[in-house]
């Protein structure tokens, strides 16, 4: 009899674990820096969108369809800000239940992370936010001041066919490099590395996990921002998928470039780290095969893959149920609020004074009476035509939230900001048939053409370089950089004074170190920044151009013309043909 007990028990064990090692199949799918991209339609430049969260959720439904597979849902940050829908909801109307919140919800996201342009909007915004959505928004290294505890949820545990799944969310620690300190108050952010190592320890000592994924608002690319020496590294992710072990996918993002890729970690084990880049168009996906093992443990195959936005159709139920959303802030947008007298394009603001940039200084100047204005172009391809101005044509003029500094600097530290700015722009030209802009090249010599559109690559971001207003000056580019800018006067033919302490207005992003503008080129220490600050703003610039629009009524925007390159009969004719290169016309 014990003998037939033992055999049967033996039978009946064997055959459970047969049941149970079946291989179990999961998909995290991962959308990242959406940036309010819900519609598929374009409300500020008028056309079709390559990605949406209405196609995203065409996609997952198909996903979840899927009987074969359990699906998680996630998104990695960057989706209150970047169009006219979020901005609605942010500032127009809050009296409602923000309708990303809805929507997010009615997708049924199992998580999601705190991007740095979801904090932009202030806490007023991200605080009403993250108590209206359904599910854990987490960044493990934005600390409390005060408890010294995570001010978001620092991870989830997620719970499918018998496997767990911990997901630990952070977010990129340069926020205090862009932001102003009042909306990000209360909280500072911490290494990714440090903050990964205390939670992959935390986690494992108290939840044991099967699967542990990394989902970060954080880049891998280390040439799209700057790390300052000192401070936490902005784009970590791909740093802590090698040098923190236990993860297993590590979702990326903030830097809007594509990955798929494998890396070993410290312990020599694989990990995937994905990324979808930006604005819906893509979904990333880790395809991942469990079979149990008779410890109780599963062997594990993970794969990798973004999946294109452009084949999925909108999802009709969606479209149906959000669109009185959609028709409410299209109202906003096509709202007029005065008149141009002439058109502008931003593309020449990149070969000297131009009406699209030289509008912002004007608009700078007035709102702060400051003696000198430093801009920049946020977009190289818009353009507002002459006649009625809509306020979707100021999401052209002026792509971010930034709020608008006045700041004491010295007339040196004007001229060194300039020089760094024209360092990062122009390139040194040794002859006439030199290129005026500094593109990006190769070991030999050659210019790098971008994959997509197969034209040079501009070596640093467009959006730091900075001219200024209120101050006549010259570029020689003939000169080395650091060398290259003469400071002749002030706008009213007044002497320029290099001991001189003066009033500049600028944006927060550049105001609080963004970019280097003060701290690299200036040459102002970074903790003496803020004691700079002579005012803010309590509106954005763009709530501010619009206002300044609409008492206007009637605008003939005309380049300045405070500045130019020199020497012209160099600049001139090469800017055309760096022109046509760079744009194609």
């Amino acid at each position: 009899m014990k003998k037939l007990l033992v055999v049967l028990a033996l039978f009946l064990s064997t055959g459970l674990f047969a049941q149970q090692s079946q291989p179990i199949h999961i998909k995290i799918l991962e959308t990242s820096d959406v940036h309010g991209c819900v519609f598929p339609q374009d409300l500020v430049y008028q056309r079709i969108r390559k990605g949406s969260l209405a196609q995203v959720q065409t996609f997952v439904n198909q996903q979840r369809a899927d009987k074969n597979q359990s699906v998680v849902l996630l998104d990695n940050g960057d989706i209150l800000q970047g169009t006219p829908f979020v901005y609605y909801y942010n500032y127009v109307d809050t009296t409602v239940t923000h309708q990303l919140a809805v929507i997010m919800n009615y997708m049924k996201y199992d998580a999601g992370t705190v991007g740095n342009h979801d904090i932009e909007p202030g806490h007023a915004v991200y605080d009403r936010f993250r108590k209206e959505i359904d599910f854990p928004w987490m960044a493990a290294n934005a600390v409390d001041n005060q408890t010294g505890k995570p001010y978001f949820k620092p991870y989830v545990i997620l719970h499918r066919q018998g496997v767990k799944i911990a997901v630990l969310g952070m977010i990129t620690p340069a926020i205090p490099n862009w932001l102003p300190p009042s909306i990000w108050s209360g909280m500072h952010f911490n290494s990714m590395i440090t903050t990964a190592r205390y939670w992959v320890q935390y986690i494992r000592e108290h939840e044991h996990p099967d699967l542990l994924i990394g989902l970060f608002h954080s880049g891998t690319d280390k040439n799209y921002g700057f790390d300052v020496p000192g401070q936490p590294v902005e784009d970590a992710s791909r740093l802590v998928a090698k040098e923190v072990p236990g993860f297993d996918v590590v979702l990326a993002g903030h830097d809007h470039k594509e990955d798929n890729e494998v890396v070993k970690n410290s312990e020599g084990k694989e990990v995937l780290i994905l990324d979808p880049a930006a604005h819906a168009e893509n979904v990333a996906v880790a395809s991942i095969t469990l079979v149990p093992q008779a410890n109780g443990k599963y062997k594990k195959e993970i794969k990798g893959q973004l999946v294109s936005m452009k084949a999925y159709q909108p999802n009709e139920a969606f479209v149906k149920k959000f669109m009185p959303d959609f028709v409410q802030v299209k109202k906003f947008v096509d709202r007029r609020i005065g008149t141009f007298t002439r058109g502008m394009s931003a593309e020449n603001a990149l070969f000297g004074p131009s009406a699209f940039v030289d509008f912002i200084h004007r608009v700078q100047l007035d709102k702060t009476h400051a003696d000198v204005s430093l801009a920049s172009p946020l977009s190289l391809w818009a353009s507002i035509d002459k006649g009625p101005i809509y306020v979707r044509d100021l999401f052209k003029l002026y792509r971010f939230e930034n709020y608008l500094y006045t700041m004491k600097m010295t007339g040196k530290e004007i001229k060194n900001a300039l020089e760094y700015s024209a360092s990062l722009w122009f390139n040194t030209m040794k002859n006439k048939d030199s290129h005026v802009l500094l593109f990006k090249t190769d070991a030999r010599g050659n210019l790098i053409l971008s994959k997509r559109n197969g034209r040079p690559v501009l070596q640093n971001p467009y959006y730091n370089f900075n001219s200024a207003a209120g101050i006549h000056y010259t570029v020689d580019l003939r000169k080395e950089p650091g060398h290259r800018v003469h400071i002749i006067s002030t706008s009213d033919g007044k002497p320029f004074d290099l001991n001189k302490t003066y009033t500049v207005a600028i944006n927060s992003y550049q105001g609080n170190g963004g970019g280097g503008t003060l701290t690299l080129g200036a040459k102002i220490p970074k903790n003496e920044l803020t004691q700079r600050i002579v005012h803010t703003s309590k509106k954005d610039i763009r709530f501010m151009t619009m206002e300044w629009i609409e008492a206007h009524k009637n605008i003939d925007p005309q380049p300045l013309n405070y500045w130019k390159l020199i020497p012209e009969d160099w600049t001139k004719p090469a800017s055309e043909k760096d022109k046509k290169l760079f744009f194609g016309k």
